[in-house]
């Protein structure tokens, strides 16, 4: 009942949010099962890759508009009761070691939107769409919208959607980097499930390291992004996907990454 359902396997980890019949929106109990979730993706060694989806039609169309109007006057402590469970698990996912795939299978506003935008690879269907919506009911931004858009399509396209509230396609989101590609309709799982795949045969731990560099890159100096680089291509070294990786190149086969710590 918690509107966030789990499944692991083979290493992948499927999170999904499960309110059908409202959009996938989320509300208090939402947002602490995502919280409860990411940190079991974190902590669990056996997950190699995070697939976040929605059930149904939707993505997700954002914060629970029923249980804001129901909250009343005490809709600011309603809407810090949401955003403290919800940010701590987006900023879970979004350092965890294991790479996030977003199968955006539809609507995507609000909230939903920057859980879109948090996925390492995104992937929408064609029909799927994009908003902010915040403005539309009296709103500004959550969920690490406002940090994540400008890095992801510039600051005045990140103005011009959130102000003024602009909804943009799948082709159009693609277009200025919101999401990685855009597969039919027909064609949308088995194209999540080929990516997942691949993702899930890599060393794990590189791309890990490889997240946080990427995440961090935005914020640093080039030295300082130098020393962070090295001391990470130090530490995944001594992991056994490191050997793997260069056995498997000099006796020119495949390799077989396993995604174990060293």
């Amino acid at each position: 009942m918690s509107g966030v359902s789990f499944e692991l396997t083979g290493g992948i980890a499927r999170v999904t949010l499960d309110r059908e019949d409202a959009g996938n929106a989320i509300n208090v109990a939402v947002a602490q099962a995502l919280l409860d979730t990411a940190m079991r993706c974190v902590n669990d060694n056996d997950i190699r890759v995070v697939v976040l989806s929605g059930a149904g039609k939707m993505f997700c169309v954002g914060g629970d508009i029923r249980g804001f109007a129901e909250a009343g006057d005490d809709l600011p402590g309603f809407v810090n009761a949401l955003t403290a469970p919800l940010h701590a698990a987006i900023s879970k996912f979004a350092r965890m070691d294991k790479p996030l795939v977003t199968a955006v299978n539809g609507a995507a506003a609000g909230a939903g939107l920057s859980l879109a935008l948090l996925g390492d690879i995104a992937i929408a269907t064609k029909s799927a769409s994009f908003t902010a919506a915040y403005p539309g009911v009296g709103l500004s931004p959550d969920g690490g919208m406002s940090f994540l858009l400008p890095r992801v399509v510039g600051l005045r396209r990140a103005q011009e959607m959130i102000l003024l509230n602009t909804r943009i396609t799948a082709d159009e989101a693609a277009a200025v980097g919101i999401v990685t590609r855009v597969a039919d309709d027909a064609d949308f799982q088995q194209n999540v499930t080929d990516t997942v795949a691949k993702l899930a045969a890599m060393p794990t731990r590189a791309l890990g390291r490889a997240r946080q560099l990427l995440v961090n890159s935005f914020g640093n100096a080039l030295e300082a992004q130098l020393e962070l680089e090295a001391r990470a291509i130090e530490g995944v070294s001594g992991e056994p996907d490191a050997r793997e990786g260069v056995a498997a190149f000099l006796g020119r086969r495949k390799p077989n990454f396993t995604g174990k710590r060293g």
